[in-house]
């Protein structure tokens, strides 16, 4: 049994937090949210998947209670669940709650092992990677995983744990032994190169969602929308590429597949395995639930970071760029997600989708 801690109950940190606290860890979490917090203390956690549905009873705490963990023995290791924007704050605020010879793991998007480590050492902290997994929530005490099987089932690791230094640990493999119930893993030494593909597939799905009010297998039923998901995915595998990433396979393709998509004998290969996907569960992943949410996006961490990169090594990536663009007119209220706003961003970008769908 580990003493863990779990700084935001959103989807994910709901999801593994009630997860593990099923598998017999010791789990608290806290959260601004004060509705989950209540009901979760009150009622349990409700998680439902590809799994069994099951009722599990973190520990659940206001912000302002934390201060109880002071007086409390401290955690074995640290969850950051929070977005991006937030991982500075968070990193210090819960280092302070883990021993001296714990851990903190980033369970988030985006980039953000290297802002946890400048707030609280490389040392403290194990980057977690988790692929092709989604969760949804939107009611206070209730958590979804969509699907019909694990990825393991299908033979895929889910959970990615590595080092900033690219070493094997004992704490790395004991991180994904923790995690096994929910999902396969492995550990890891190539961090970077497994970051960024997990980077390219939210960076490919998350914005077209969200400024589209369509699910995922909407998306993929429109070639037009597929247009969209293919050129952001090229213009990450291109980028990652030129940073020296060894990228590891995403959005059903590998890296050098993506960045080629201008031929177009790969586009019509690649779109053809997209729209296959419209048999699939119809996601919304996190930057959709935001959006419907009414909260700030992680755009600027995500698609953003691949457009900062990109001009660092000089690259051109407009479906980025006009992704960008449209992201932040609706977190402003400049616009609405709708449909009519993939067309808008390809024509912002200059692409013109093939003729012949």
């Amino acid at each position: 049994m580990q003493r863990i801690l779990f700084l935001g109950a959103g989807a994910v940190g709901s999801y593994l937090g009630g997860w593990l606290k099923h598998t017999g860890n010791d789990v608290t979490i806290i959260d601004p949210w004060a509705d989950q917090v209540n009901k979760v203390n009150k009622d349990g956690l409700e998680i439902s998947g590809p799994h069994e549905t099951i009722t599990s009873f973190p520990r659940m705490i206001h912000f302002h209670e934390s201060e109880k963990l002071s007086r409390e023995k401290k955690f074995d290791i640290g969850f950051i669940a929070m977005k991006a924007y937030d991982t500075s704050w968070a990193a210090k605020f819960i280092d302070s709650y883990i021993s001296d010879d714990g851990f903190i793991v980033s369970a988030q998007n985006c980039w953000p092992d290297l802002i946890i480590a400048e707030a609280v050492g490389e040392k403290r902290t194990i980057g977690l990677v988790m692929s092709n997994i989604s969760a949804e929530m939107y009611e206070p005490g209730k958590v979804s995983r969509p699907g019909i099987s694990r990825m393991r089932d299908q033979g895929h690791d889910v959970f990615r744990a590595g080092e900033h230094n690219g070493e094997i640990t004992s704490r790395a493999e004991e991180l994904i032994k923790i995690l096994d119930p929910i999902d396969s893993g492995l550990v890891t030494n190539n961090l970077w190169g497994e970051r960024w593909a997990k980077l390219g597939q939210n960076c490919m799905g998350n914005p077209v969602v969200a400024m589209s009010n369509m699910g995922t297998a909407e998306l993929a039923s429109d070639p037009i929308c597929r247009c969209l998901q293919i050129n952001l995915a090229k213009e990450a595998s291109i980028t990652g590429i030129k940073l020296g990433y060894n990228i590891d396979n995403f959005g059903g393709a590998d890296a050098r597949k993506w960045s080629n998509a201008k031929d177009k004998d790969v586009y019509f290969e690649l779109d053809e395995m997209i729209a296959r996907r419209s048999q699939g569960p119809n996601r919304r992943p996190s930057m959709a639930q935001d959006v419907i949410k009414g909260r700030a996006t992680e755009i600027r961490f995500m698609n953003g970071h691949v457009l900062q990169k990109a001009k660092e090594v000089g690259l051109d990536v407009p479906a980025t760029k006009a992704t960008v663009n449209m992201i932040l007119k609706i977190d402003s209220g400049e616009a609405v997600p709708s449909r009519g706003n993939i067309d808008i961003v390809l024509r912002e970008a200059d692409i013109t989708p093939p003729d012949n769908f």
